[in-house]
């Protein structure tokens, strides 16, 4: 794999998982199942979501011809397949067939008139592969689980990845600060709203400073339950609700390492990284919670402003003097973490960092900020 320099796995005994090796196949196997289904057991507090107003119900149409065409065109005809072996090339010369391509859209309409995802479309491969540049692979936090879904699935589920995004957006229901998983809002615009931040306090004399978060484990950590509850609160109607309390249950995938490959395991949280749902669903998870923590924040007279990327926040507050920064940083990082405790949700502090950015051409010293009180370890600003 060029991307890694094809740096080869390790062998199975160096895993660690919990502070053992796994010295067998099946320890391998249920570590990883283990470590990306942390958060199976994990509770959330649904009256968290009475905090966040409700959309109106939308109306939902039959799907067309044209969304299927669409949707397809661009897909890479060398892209992995799934447990079917079935190529999108294979696919596209199908739906060629005016007929084939009728009774594929009729088993999508059918799918949400009868609030059911055949299990054929629930079954997946979860392929383990290392993330790059990383000093060790000893342990599973250095590799990252892919999921190849049957061909006909992936196809489905990005004609409705599509009808969701037009949808989630029109109605207004995702957060002005969400820049990840959603159409039309990438990283680069992300680095322009905080040049934006940046600059404009600077008119103002004022530094920017920033406290950046990532969610431990994201797309393996949405609570299902929890995401049809959101879904309801989205505006999507009950059919809509209902057949995704049917797609997101009772899932199975196989992992495979290297040449070997696993028995099934149920799958019973988490949303599949590698399917075209993922992307918008993991952004519907996050927008109560950014709708809830700017009402907590303004509540509490904290000059915050936010930024997000799929699982990456940012908070952001300006000031002349760095202390008061701090005191706006640590108190939201703290409601921050009570309130995605209560989505199921956990931060890996060791990857929490704060930014000063001041114009200032004399010293700059910011103090640290000590945030050992709530569990997060002392951060040092960033010399920038």
């Amino acid at each position: 794999m060029n991307w890694v320099n094809k740096k080869k796995l390790p062998a199975i005994k160096m895993i660690k998982h919990n502070g053992s090796s796994c010295l067998e196949l099946n320890d391998l196997w249920q570590a990883l199942h283990l470590s990306f289904n942390s958060a199976q057991f994990r509770n959330v507090d649904e009256s968290v979501l009475n905090e966040c107003e409700s959309v109106l119900p939308m109306t939902w149409l039959k799907f067309s011809e044209e969304e299927f065409t669409h949707a397809i065109i661009n897909c890479n005809d060398l892209s992995a397949p799934g447990p079917d072996r079935v190529f999108w090339g294979h696919l596209k010369h199908v739906i060629k067939n005016k007929s084939c391509l009728r009774n594929i859209i009729c088993i999508t309409n059918a799918c949400f008139d009868l609030s059911h995802w055949p299990n054929h479309f629930k079954k997946s491969t979860t392929i383990v592969i290392p993330k790059p540049n990383k000093s060790t692979y000893d342990l599973l936090k250095s590799f990252r689980p892919i999921v190849l879904l049957n061909m006909l699935d992936k196809l489905i589920e990005k004609v409705i990845g599509e009808r969701l995004q037009f949808q989630a957006i029109s109605n207004n229901f995702t957060h002005q600060s969400q820049l990840g998983g959603l159409k039309f809002k990438s990283t680069s615009d992300a680095g322009i709203a905080l040049t934006h931040f940046i600059r404009t306090g600077w008119i103002k004399h004022l530094s920017t400073s920033t406290l950046a978060f990532d969610i431990a484990q994201f797309f393996p950590s949405l609570n299902h339950h929890f995401m049809s509850l959101i879904l309801d609160k989205a505006g999507f109607g009950p059919q809509v609700v209902n057949f995704f309390s049917n797609y997101l249950v009772n899932r199975k995938t196989s992992y495979f390492w290297n040449n070997f490959s696993s028995q099934s395991f149920d799958i019973n949280v988490k949303v599949s990284q590698g399917s075209a749902l993922s992307p918008i669903l993991s952004a519907l998870y996050l927008s109560p919670f950014f709708h809830i923590f700017e009402k907590h924040i303004k509540n509490l007279d904290l000059k915050i402003s936010t930024l997000s990327f799929v699982d990456d926040g940012l908070l952001i507050t300006q000031s002349k003097l760095f202390h008061l920064s701090n005191a706006h940083l640590f108190s939201s990082y703290n409601v921050a973490l009570i309130l995605l405790s209560k989505f199921g949700l956990q931060v890996e502090h060791s990857k929490t960092e704060v930014f000063h950015f001041s114009r200032s051409y004399g010293s700059f010293s910011p103090p640290p900020l000590d945030l050992s009180s709530i569990g997060g370890p002392l951060l040092v600003p960033k010399d920038i």
